[in-house]
């Protein structure tokens, strides 16, 4: 465990690393630019907050960790996170249903935001809390009027999307705030950069803790993600030149908290490249888990090639490619 706070304050110095807390279709993300004012730092207590939101992580003895990688549907990347788990049972938010007036939120990350008041908005996921925090008189009445109803049924839900209160996520490890306006017609149609939230009703029906692409085991529930600098993505979702540092220190962290059949088969992958062993010779694996595995390992060692102009090497890392990365079987998403 103390490995694992010390990573977690690492990251969270790293502004290029993101955090969000969330179910399969309700979100919120933090993210911080470059340089970008802090109106609060404590690392040692894991909560940082800009004008834009905020993350709070909250350490508990149960919590595990489970860093993964994920296909991607580009054939130059992949995307890779760390879930911030607890078991089962322990993980369980309040699951309301309707709208839920909670009262001042007295753990707001900004001391200013304390006395906003906390409304459960009544998505009904199994491990958060999705809720709304407003001061707004306007909105109160609005809201008020409406407890105890389908939030987006009823008047309340348009009032939401049209005042933009602050979105507050919690879970039994912690919350993200998002203080930025909700994605919709205000903004274009779009999230805007930075900190956001996704509510997605056509997922949220399902009540899934997790996108069936990552890899928790069976009794865990993640209840936050770090998702640490990716090596050859930027923040804004670009491609960039491999990054050698950010993808070794992820893969540190896979070692010591990925799926031990994950890791074991890059291993084999990368070994057998390097002893140019012919590909025709290898099974593909039988689980999806290690397939995966498979194609990853064979991405990052082209785009390490690249970095290092390791012609020879470049050929063989194609040949591969040719024989295992194909395009089926690709993550229907890279955030999930």
């Amino acid at each position: 465990m103390d490995k694992l706070i010390a990573i977690l304050k690492s990251e969270l110095e790293r502004w290029s690393s993101g955090w969000s807390v969330g179910s399969f279709g309700a979100i919120g993300e933090f993210h911080q630019d470059d340089g970008e004012t802090l109106e609060v730092s404590d690392t040692e207590n894991l909560t940082r907050a800009t004008a834009r939101g905020a993350i709070r992580i909250v350490p508990r003895p149960d919590m595990s960790a489970v860093a993964y990688e994920l296909l991607s549907p580009r054939p130059q990347r992949w995307s890779q996170g760390m879930a911030l788990c607890l078991p089962q049972e322990t993980a369980l938010g309040a699951q309301r249903k309707v709208l839920t007036e909670l009262g001042p939120d007295t753990d707001a990350i900004r001391p200013a935001d304390s006395e906003g008041i906390l409304f459960d908005i009544g998505l009904d996921q199994p491990q958060i809390d999705f809720c709304i925090r407003t001061s707004d008189p306007e909105l109160l009445a609005v809201l008020r009027r409406n407890i105890g109803k389908t939030t987006f049924a009823s008047e309340a839900g348009h009032a939401i999307l049209h005042a933009h209160p602050h979105r507050v996520v919690l879970s039994k490890l912690g919350r993200a705030e998002v203080f930025q306006k909700i994605g919709g017609p205000d903004t274009g149609g779009k999230s805007p950069e930075g900190p956001h939230t996704h509510v997605l009703p056509k997922l949220l029906a399902a009540r899934r803790t997790h996108s069936a692409n990552t890899p928790i085991p069976e009794g865990l529930t993640p209840c936050a993600f770090l998702h640490p600098t990716n090596p050859v993505i930027t923040t804004l979702g670009d491609d960039k030149a491999f990054d050698a540092a950010d993808f070794a220190r992820f893969q540190t962290y896979l070692e010591l908290y990925g799926p031990p059949a994950y890791v074991a088969t890059k291993k084999m992958v990368w070994t057998a490249v390097e002893a140019h062993e012919d590909p025709s010779g290898v099974p593909e694996p039988e689980t999806r888990l290690e397939r995966v595995a498979l194609r990853n390992a064979l991405r990052q060692m082209e785009r390490q090639t690249e970095a290092t102009s390791n012609a020879l090497l470049q050929k063989r890392v194609a040949t591969w490619r040719a024989a295992f990365d194909k395009l089926e079987e690709t993550d229907e998403s890279e955030t999930a």
